[in-house]
């Protein structure tokens, strides 16, 4: 099977800690959804805790940082360049008010085996609250004591609930989700706002994201989880295609949870009110400061929603609105 193992091209993107974060963002508003961050700044007692190690790594903090990322080795020579340099054109427009380093991108290339699992030695049980977050394939002592128990194997889609947005919008979903409210969880990923509903005893829940090994990766999720009753996945885009509009219905949601990007988020909000009952709560993350006012604009440019609620997590932010 080796042989029909998917490539990659592996790019390295050299960079600043302080500005790890926004380059993270200028990629994936040019589409590239697979990447991890580096730095060299040690684990802090907090972090050892939540995470369950014993040791802390000897690390030497140099104020550098890496940005790896990936595209598929049969994307067309033009359009590969095309994205680099408008990722480099992005990242370096970023100067004006961080310091964003040398910005030098290397190339390698990788199986799609090696990617995976090179992430995975990364991906370590932790906590929000007191909720447990693990890998499926690790085990933690004493389960039993954490309020919530979430597995996940993202496999290749965004959310293992370490990143803040994600973390964002697990609290909303915690203070407004009393039980039995139906659900939409736009841009689902790899399920996890949807494992969480679900847990916290939504009613049905549909998640939708226009990549199908979003979809694949959920339903595994939810088998983990064995939440499987009551929820759905499609694979497809609800802003503009109608077919998949119809599908996830009409005055139909108490909340509508997206974790996405601003820039999707802001084309949404011109959608989405047809879809939630009155009163219902649009919950919205993966906005990075910067693009906040972009947002909060957007929403409140639809007349059928009221913003309730900004919250913030380091560079990051949520906005809560209610359809009125």
């Amino acid at each position: 099977m080796s042989n029909q193992q998917l490539k990659w091209k592996k790019f390295t993107l050299e960079t600043t800690e302080e500005a790890i974060d926004l380059v993270g963002e200028v990629l994936m508003e040019n589409g590239i959804s697979g990447f991890e961050l580096e730095d060299n700044r040690g684990l802090s007692e907090k972090d050892k805790e939540a995470m369950f190690i014993d040791i802390l790594p000897e690390m030497k903090d140099d104020g550098k940082a890496r940005v790896i990322f990936y595209m598929d080795i049969d994307t067309d020579a033009a359009e590969e360049e095309k994205i680099l340099k408008n990722i480099e054109n992005d990242v370096n427009e970023l100067n004006t008010f961080v310091n964003v380093g040398e910005v030098k991108i290397t190339e390698t290339i990788t199986a799609e085996e090696d990617w995976v699992n090179k992430w995975k030695e990364f991906f370590k049980p932790f906590t929000v609250d007191d909720i447990l977050i693990r890998p499926t394939w690790e085990k933690v002592e004493h389960e039993e004591n954490y309020k919530m128990v979430i597995k996940i194997d993202p496999g290749t889609s965004f959310g293992t609930g370490l990143h803040e947005t994600t973390q964002l919008c697990m609290r909303q979903l915690r203070k407004y989700l009393k039980g039995g409210e139906s659900v939409l969880d736009a841009g689902c990923g790899s399920g996890i706002l949807s494992i969480i509903a679900k847990k916290m005893n939504a009613g049905y829940t549909l998640g939708i994201d226009i990549d199908e090994r979003a979809v694949e990766a959920s339903y595994e999720n939810i088998k983990e989880n064995e939440v499987e009753s009551g929820i759905e996945f499609v694979a497809g885009n609800i802003i503009g295609d109608k077919a998949i509009k119809d599908r996830a219905g009409y005055e139909k949601y108490d909340i509508v949870v997206a974790n996405i990007l601003a820039d999707v988020i802001i084309p949404l909000s011109a959608e989405i009110a047809p879809h939630m009952k009155k009163g219902g709560l649009f919950i919205t993350s993966g906005i990075i400061n910067s693009k906040e006012k972009d947002v909060v604009t957007a929403i409140e440019s639809n007349p059928e929603l009221e913003i309730v609620e900004i919250t913030r997590q380091n560079d990051w932010v949520n906005v809560t609105a209610r359809k009125v």
